[in-house]
């Protein structure tokens, strides 16, 4: 699926993000029990140390931090989007009560609740995983074309769930709790959202090469459909902290020149989840006018996604 938002002139700013307040490295997380891997399979991956809950918060909690930085810059929000990789976040504290519809319990309501807001029409989700980014700035998209809002705020919390661990075995991909935000509007600032490309399998597994072949194809197709030529643009490639040899891949059918490739601070802040491309869009963020962003997505599902951004 190809979405060309050339002419909507819609624009990401704003962009917010927080980690979990403890590190640890693979040593301490294994001597925790908090890893499946041994830890020179992790660091074979590129890893070596995540960010955590700290004991005495939450996930409501850190994304407080988020929340708050995008209410300062729309201090009145019209509607609020909220994605969770883990289905487990989707509801205060984790845990579901005996209650069969604890509707009370919804993340992004026990949120709003804690800012005191109300009268807000909120919308949550996480059947798309990792690529929360993508799918928040496609569901946002369509509130503002067929809406009376100027504004969308969207938000990602992810948190390991209780009796889980920080890494997947099969994949060598390890995780850090954090939760980013951001907000779309018409107003001409940060990044002018140009399109997206969306890919979904109902398979478990996904070999490496086809995510290579499919993420050089939806480049090419998306930079057709918007009309644009990457080779005559400066441009930045934004991947995720995963699969390194993949990416790789992409790069060199792409063309695209060590300096350009982006996989910000793998080895500090592991995997952050959907939270990567933001954090590496708000870090990337110059203000080089008519510089193209290349945002790579993969999340559970199976799910692969591409955006292509321009500085404004």
């Amino acid at each position: 699926m190809n979405i060309n938002l050339t002419t909507a002139r819609y624009h990401i700013h704003g962009l917010t993000y927080r980690l979990g307040e403890t590190r640890r490295n693979l040593q301490e997380l294994q001597a925790a029990r908090l890893l499946a891997n041994e830890p020179a399979e992790l660091e074979k991956a590129g890893y070596r140390c995540n960010a955590a809950l700290a004991t005495n918060t939450d996930l409501l909690s850190l994304a407080a931090g988020p929340f708050s930085d995008l209410l300062r810059q729309c201090a009145k929000p019209q509607v609020v989007l909220m994605h969770h990789s883990y289905p487990e976040n989707t509801s205060e504290g984790g845990k579901r009560d005996a209650e069969l519809m604890s509707r009370a319990k919804y993340f992004p309501a026990a949120l709003l609740r804690k800012f005191q807001l109300d009268h807000i029409p909120y919308f949550g989700s996480y059947a798309s995983g990792c690529t929360g980014m993508l799918s928040l700035l496609i569901k946002a998209a369509g509130l503002l074309a067929y809406s009376d809002q100027e504004s969308v705020l969207c938000l990602t919390a992810d948190a390991r769930p209780e009796g889980a661990n920080y890494d997947m075995l099969r994949e060598k991909i390890l995780t850090s709790d954090a939760s980013s935000g951001f907000i779309l509007s018409k107003e001409p600032q940060g990044f002018r959202v140009l399109g997206l490309s969306y890919y979904s399998s109902s398979r478990a597994v996904m070999p490496l090469v086809e995510i290579v072949k499919r993420s050089v194809q939806m480049v090419k197709d998306l930079c057709q459909v918007v009309g644009i030529q990457l080779q005559e643009r400066e441009a930045l490639f934004h991947y995720p902290n995963i699969f390194t040899p993949a990416w790789d891949m992409v790069s060199r059918y792409l063309k695209v020149p060590p300096e350009r490739r982006i996989l910000d601070e793998m080895p500090e802040r592991a995997h952050c989840l959907s939270s990567d491309s933001i954090i590496s869009l708000k870090k990337w963020h110059q203000g080089n006018k008519g510089r193209i962003h290349v945002v790579f997505n993969f999340g559970s599902g199976l799910h692969l996604g591409v955006c292509l951004l321009e500085e404004v």
